[in-house]
């Protein structure tokens, strides 16, 4: 039986057709993309999420209440010292004269609103009867006397070089905006700009983890 011999092809493709859609196409591009101008500064945006859970450490929360009063709290769990150092600056550039024993129960006191001349008498009250005393508020609406300046002084020094330490600011909705201005410009008066506002999650379930827990939003910068 005759073999049958089948025709070689040529394996090369003919890649013109390819060469002048490819050029059609950056052609396509190059005339209508707008390209972007040189900024005249390099700027690196900062990142941002939309909520993080209320951290527990290396944190200062500054509460304005629905009467404008305003409490300063330290978030240290880990690092009780960080405590003692505050109060004893406090003590010492005040000259408040408090005992060992008092500046001790600052560890245990949640939050202060009080004037330097009421924090003697609030520190010799036991922790547990912190709450029934009506603390009236640092006084901060007096540019000559916002005394909240010291208190986040304070804090600075006692977290110098911590990392992520952050200032929350937990405000009431009826509270007005002068003392919430009054705030901020204690934090400018230290060289701070940044500050994180506590918030509340919309539309979580009643009664869950989720609204039970306090959420922070990212860093706002004056």
């Amino acid at each position: 039986m005759p073999s049958v011999k089948i025709p070689r092809k040529s394996t090369d493709t003919d890649m013109t057709p390819f060469v002048d859609i490819a050029f059609l196409i950056l052609s396509f591009f190059i005339m209508a993309t707008k390209f972007k101008p040189p900024e005249p500064v390099e700027i690196k945006t900062p990142g941002s999420v939309l909520s993080q859970k209320l951290p527990e450490n290396n944190a200062v929360l500054i509460t304005i209440d629905s009467t404008n009063r305003v409490y300063f709290s330290v978030m240290s769990e880990k690092d009780k010292t960080k405590y003692d150092a505050i109060i004893n600056d406090i003590n010492t550039t005040q000259s408040l004269g408090l005992t060992p024993a008092e500046i001790q129960n600052y560890r245990q006191t949640y939050a202060v609103g009080v004037p330097f001349g009421g924090l003697k008498q609030l520190l010799a009250t036991n922790f547990k009867d912190q709450a029934s005393l009506k603390q009236p508020g640092i006084p901060v609406l007096d540019t000559l006397n916002n005394q909240l300046v010291h208190w986040i002084g304070a804090a600075k020094r006692a977290f110098a070089g911590e990392k992520g330490f952050k200032y929350l600011i937990k405000g009431d909705g009826h509270s007005k905006y002068p003392t919430f201005e009054a705030v901020i410009s204690a934090l400018k008066k230290n060289d701070e700009f940044k500050y994180n506002l506590v918030t509340a999650l919309d539309d979580v379930p009643s009664g869950s983890e989720f609204s039970k827990a306090q959420y922070f939003v990212p860093e706002n910068k004056k």
